[in-house]
């Protein structure tokens, strides 16, 4: 079990208070990025077929929950892992147009999540997806809408510390922009993990670009599915998160792959036969509109915002028996 407890913590809450706090930090954060970023709010699927390629095969090794339906013999249904292919195909197919973008609501379980801090096997997020030109499909765009995703967490830290002064976490001024060949340049000797640490503890805050490709050491900073991210184009915000002495992920998001990036990564990933599903068919016959989208985590920016040590004071879900004793006896909360 990995577990990180720190000796004397407060949550200045009460466990109601801090239901009270999650719903105005979930409220006001998603009226205000769909206001800010020009996203209108859409429903969203709890599962898809998996015949469809729509699921999220993050890594590529978790295993998606799947269950069958009776009106279906033949097909396999599967609870999403994420949105990040679907809300592609929605905004072709409710007629979005270049600059406008949707957001939805994404709950998800990851079985295979290794629950600590920060993980659980229930996900729940912002999917967003916002429409863009072919000659948007650059570095400038990436980092302009980074820079958007921060203002609009930045500014919620303002409104958590106007409604509640005693309990909220001061995040910093700035985020940087590092590219992951120059961070491994700069820790050679150290793993993805302990160089994200050290460049937040550094920075206070950081967009962290290219993830998925492999760097010069042969290895990629982290694993992305082949089929959504451009791995050129993509990157994560990452803050310093000082009650866990660690880096804290709190957005993942890049340009999505056009065909020529798509072959491409498929290849690379070995997994050149996803060609034939619905979606990639799609993709490849450029039928899908240029996009770029990302997720923000819904618990972890309520953990964020308000110094909680673990996502279980901010999240009901379920957690081993021995982390559930030791979260008691530090004063921890969980719901």
């Amino acid at each position: 079990m990995s577990l990180y407890l720190p000796e004397q913590y407060d949550p200045k809450m009460s466990v109601r208070q801090t239901e009270d706090a999650i719903k105005y930090i979930r409220d006001t954060f998603q009226r205000e990025m769909g206001r800010e970023m020009r996203l209108s709010r859409v429903s969203a699927p709890l599962f898809v077929e998996r015949s469809s390629g729509l699921n999220d095969n993050l890594n590529g090794v978790e295993r998606p929950v799947s269950f069958d339906v009776p009106w279906q013999p033949d097909e396999t249904v599967e609870v999403v892992q994420s949105l990040a292919k679907w809300k592609r195909m929605a905004l072709r197919k409710y007629g979005y147009q270049p600059g406008e973008g949707i957001y939805a609501n994404m709950n998800a379980v990851r079985r295979d999540e290794e629950p600590d801090n920060l993980h659980s096997c229930y996900v729940d997020q912002w999917d967003w997806e916002r429409v863009i030109r072919r000659e948007d499909r650059n570095e400038e765009t990436l980092r302009s809408t980074a820079s958007e995703v921060f203002r609009i967490i930045k500014h919620m830290q303002h409104e958590v510390w106007y409604k509640y002064p005693d309990a909220f976490y001061r995040l910093p001024d700035e985020m940087h922009f590092v590219d992951s060949e120059e961070l491994l340049r700069r820790y050679p000797d150290l793993t993805p993990r302990e160089r994200e640490d050290a460049i937040t503890r550094e920075l206070g805050c950081v967009f962290l670009m290219r993830i998925g490709d492999r760097l010069s050491n042969g290895e990629p900073h982290d694993g992305r599915a082949p089929d959504y991210d451009d791995w050129q184009l993509n990157g994560d915000i990452l803050f310093w998160y000082e009650p866990l002495q660690r880096a804290l992920e709190i957005s993942s998001m890049g340009i999505r792959v056009d065909a020529v990036a798509l072959r491409s990564q498929l290849q690379k990933a070995g997994c050149p036969e996803r060609a034939e599903l619905p979606y990639h068919r799609a993709l490849l016959a450029d039928e899908l509109p240029f996009t770029i989208g990302g997720g923000i985590g819904q618990s972890r920016l309520c953990m964020l915002l308000l110094g909680r040590v673990h996502v279980g004071e901010v999240q009901a879900s379920i957690w081993p028996d021995d982390m559930v004793r030791a979260c008691e006896e530090h004063g921890v909360r969980l719901l």
